[in-house]
């Protein structure tokens, strides 16, 4: 071919016109392919009340909303609250509980305090729930606590986390606000993000901190492969409260297609009651 200045000009247009093409559907595509690859599901901790009162029933409700995962809180890190109740029964009693109701469990949260006490007792309890996610629920630190003490909490779950590969699970942090707080220019999450090891301990993005201005699909594309679920929810900037998934400013299709490059596995949509029913329709229809 003789490449002229105007077939190169021509040529060159007709890749910048492609580019834009694709620019515009591969978002859209691989927002799809990870809907399609993410069955969505929800924390349990909003719901404490009802499943204290009727578990069986209230996951009945949620299988019927759509809903086809289920994420638990520990019942021995949870004491004091209506998931206390189900330490009497052994995880392979309570994973036929779930089952029977139509959902699956596949991951649970645990207080640093089990994990760091009594973690072969726990990770006994995940594989009899035939789940494969073990979730620090948080390292639950003093207020005001520095960087350093952050940096030590994840020495502290790098450790753990080696003893949960071992056992073939996955170790995760979830993350709240506290995390994205800043100790003079360093960001709290960040310096934990360089300090746990990517194969020892995955994240789970708590996507309710969108309303102090982190987004899910950020992280996700700045560390990918670091993170292996999520927590959902979204934020009205004209009512200031959560509002239900697609009901507000957090972009839906940006975050699939980012959740691929970040290896989100799982999603949890995690708000009070009241939003369950709308955020299952609109995660039904994206």
């Amino acid at each position: 071919m003789n490449l002229t200045r105007r077939n190169f000009i021509k040529a060159g247009g007709a890749a910048l016109g492609s580019m834009a093409l694709l620019n515009t559907i591969l978002p859209e595509a691989l927002a799809a392919d990870a809907k399609q690859k993410l069955a969505f599901g929800f924390q349990t901790w909003t719901l404490r009340d009802e499943l204290g009162s009727d578990f069986s029933g209230t996951l009945k409700k949620m299988a019927e909303m759509g809903y086809s995962e289920v994420e638990m809180c520990s019942p021995l890190g949870y004491t004091g609250t209506p998931f206390e109740k189900f330490n009497n029964l052994s995880g392979t009693e309570l994973r036929k509980m779930i089952d029977d109701t139509g959902l699956k469990c596949t991951s649970s949260h645990y207080g640093m305090g089990e994990l760091r006490d009594h973690l072969d007792n726990r990770i006994e309890w995940a594989q009899q729930m035939g789940m494969k996610q073990m979730i620090c629920s948080s390292l639950w630190l003093p207020e005001g606590a520095s960087v350093d003490d952050y940096r030590k909490g994840c020495d502290e779950l790098n450790a753990i986390g080696r003893k949960v590969q071992a056992a073939g699970l996955q170790l995760g942090f979830h993350n709240h606000h506290m995390e994205f707080e800043k100790r003079g220019d360093e960001l709290i999450y960040d310096a934990m993000l360089e300090r746990l090891d990517p194969a020892l301990v995955k994240m789970q993005f708590q996507v309710a901190v969108v309303n102090i201005g982190y987004k899910a699909a950020d992280y996700f594309r700045k560390y990918p492969g670091r993170f292996i679920s999520a927590h959902l929810a979204d934020w009205s900037a004209t009512k200031k409260e959560q509002v239900a998934i697609g009901q507000g400013i957090v972009d839906w299709k940006d975050f699939f297609a980012a959740a691929i490059v970040g290896g989100v596995k799982n999603i949890f949509v995690e708000m009070d009651p009241p939003t369950f029913k709308d955020s299952a329709e609109f995660l039904k229809k994206i």
